[in-house]
């Protein structure tokens, strides 16, 4: 029987087929797409099995796949494994025997340029399979915070603040308080972490805590919210003048005595100036008396019995006053008499 065309080509893909399915087969297909945090570790699953075909040497290879270059990530060759690249040190194949039908591969201490998609290739000649991975590194959200922005006073409106500085998009924004419900009047925005407060009320104090979240991980932060009365502005304004006064007084009175000691130590050095240093300095009343008594004595001694008939006798048993300090001049009240032959009386001469 002669077979026609058309099925001599049916015949022929069925034994394509059966060749096809008797070589590598890679089963671990249920997961394609994968998502983790930056520094967890993920597992990129590739086993498989061999036809009966299969005889040739096995080859395994995951490779990075970027816009126009394959990267190589970790290589099994020839009974060894080939991981120096540039994950060294962060891959590892999972079973250390990956000839045994096992490929699967961790990366650990993810970091978030490690996303991307991931290529198992599985060569056993004649027959090769390939696996695509997509996976994507998130960063948590970290180092959120809290605060209030506007007036805690009863009446006004205030905002309450949660901001994540760092993570990956998106992020949502959850307010909640500890131990009630959030206030009727509130309004909660999830993108941007406000909650807007409106005409604030003492019943609205308490401690509220914001949650930041993202799909691999959460971060929170409290903070305590304390609706007070209005403030007495007029009295604060009042004090602030008050102040302000006494601060201006202090330093006018500072100023004050700065002048003055400048004026006392200006006016010391003007009288030391005008100190002459050539004037004797005065002599006391006791010294006075005893220099006038001997000056009187050696005038006595010089004179004549004659002579002291017409001297004013000083009385000693007086002090001199203070005009003696002003050198007083001694003038006798009588003429002297005229001899024109001296005699010599004893040990005094007289003229």
């Amino acid at each position: 029987m002669e077979w026609s065309p058309l099925l001599r080509l049916l015949w022929t893909l069925l034994l394509f087929r059966a060749d096809l399915s008797g070589g590598v087969t890679i089963t671990s297909t249920e997961q394609t797409m994968i998502t983790r945090a930056q520094g967890e570790k993920v597992t990129l699953p590739c086993t498989f099995t061999f036809g009966p075909q299969d005889t040739g040497s096995l080859d395994i290879e995951w490779v990075l796949l970027q816009p126009n270059e394959e990267q190589t990530v970790i290589m099994y060759n020839g009974d060894r494994i080939y991981d120096k690249y540039k994950m060294d040190g962060r891959v590892e194949f999972v079973n250390p025997n990956p000839a045994s039908g096992d490929g699967t591969i961790d990366i650990l201490n993810l970091e978030a340029t490690d996303t991307g998609t991931y290529q198992c290739k599985v060569k056993k000649p004649p027959s090769v399979q390939t696996q695509r991975i997509q996976l994507t590194v998130l960063v948590k959200p970290t180092k959120t915070k809290c605060y209030v922005e506007g007036s805690q006073e009863i009446g006004t409106d205030l905002t309450l603040k949660c901001k994540s500085q760092e993570g990956s998009p998106i992020i949502s924004y959850y307010w909640k308080k500890a131990t009630e419900e959030l206030p009727a009047n509130s309004v909660s925005n999830a993108d941007t972490g406000d909650l807007l407060v409106k005409n604030a009320s003492q019943i609205y104090s308490g401690v509220y805590t914001c949650t930041a979240s993202n799909r691999v991980g959460t971060d929170e932060c409290s903070l305590e919210l304390n609706v007070t009365p209005p403030i007495n502005r007029a009295g604060r304004i009042a004090g602030a003048i008050i102040g302000t006064l006494l601060c201006l007084l202090l330093l006018a009175f500072l100023i004050f005595c700065c002048l003055k000691k400048q004026r006392e130590k200006k006016y010391e050095k003007e009288v030391h100036h005008d100190i002459r240093e050539d004037v004797p300095p005065p002599k006391s009343r006791a010294s006075t008396a005893r220099s006038y008594i001997g000056s009187n004595r050696s005038s006595l001694g010089s004179m004549s019995p004659s002579n002291m008939d017409g001297y004013a006798k000083t009385q000693y048993n007086k002090i001199p006053s203070e005009e003696f300090e002003r050198a007083p001049v001694q003038t006798p009240n009588f003429q002297p008499p005229k001899y024109g032959i001296g005699n010599r009386m004893g040990d005094i001469t007289v003229v």
